[in-house]
């Protein structure tokens, strides 16, 4: 799962990138954002996956799993929006504007999946508490969440209004929510834990309860 969306992250982290596209052109870059969104669906499909025995085990293991279910759909919002670029840049050689930002109901589903993670997140206010492994998680993931809506409305403009102010704020908050979503799945798979799964969380205190009970033991 964490693999699939650092792919799929670093796939919409690069495709912004005036330099990126302009190296490759437009058609690889569509290219780059369709995969990239595949990858993510992938990704959002196998947390589902996880996440659905616990869907009935208290307040944490319901938001993961409504968490990750509003988000798979999201991705498939972003799958059609990409394939639909691709076949832009593969039928019209000169467009070169705005090869993709995500849409509207995908950035919707994000961010109604962020801020269900980030509520059932333990806080002390409005803040996380810090403490327990990976409590930053699902802010950076909320904020990458923020990023994305906010391209959708930029990159909504820019058809209508041809700006290059536009053009840029939607290609660089697409960057940098890939960029939080990134880091997200890198820190997973640095550590083997994740917040999106209370199930694989008690795994892994279990796994810390025994090998100091084995230490104790020696």
């Amino acid at each position: 799962m964490a693999l699939l969306f650092a792919i799929g992250s670093a796939c919409f982290l690069i495709g912004p990138f005036p330099g990126y596209a302009q190296l490759v052109g437009a058609s690889a870059d569509a290219v780059t954002f369709f995969i990239g969104s595949i990858l993510f669906t992938a990704g959002g499909a196998l947390q589902t996956w996880i996440a659905f025995p616990e869907r009935h085990t208290g307040a944490a293991g319901k938001a993961a799993f409504r968490a990750a279910a509003i988000q798979s759909a999201g991705t498939l919002f972003f799958n059609v929006t990409t394939y639909q670029a691709l076949h832009t840049s593969l039928s019209n050689p000169n467009y070169n504007r705005l090869v993709w930002r995500p849409d509207a109901l995908g950035s919707i589903c994000f961010l109604v999946s962020g801020a269900i993670a980030y509520r059932a997140l333990a806080r002390h206010g409005w803040l996380p508490a810090r403490g327990q492994p990976g409590w930053w998680e699902p802010a950076i993931n909320l904020l990458g969440c923020i990023f994305f809506g906010i391209s959708a409305i930029a990159g909504y403009l820019v058809p209508s209004t041809g700006s290059v102010l536009n053009l840029a704020a939607a290609n660089w908050n697409t960057a940098l929510g890939a960029a939080c979503f990134l880091t997200c799945a890198l820190a997973t798979l640095l550590t083997g834990r994740t917040r999106k799964s209370p199930r694989l969380q008690r795994l892994h205190k279990l796994e810390q309860i025994a090998k100091r009970d084995v230490e104790q033991i020696v």
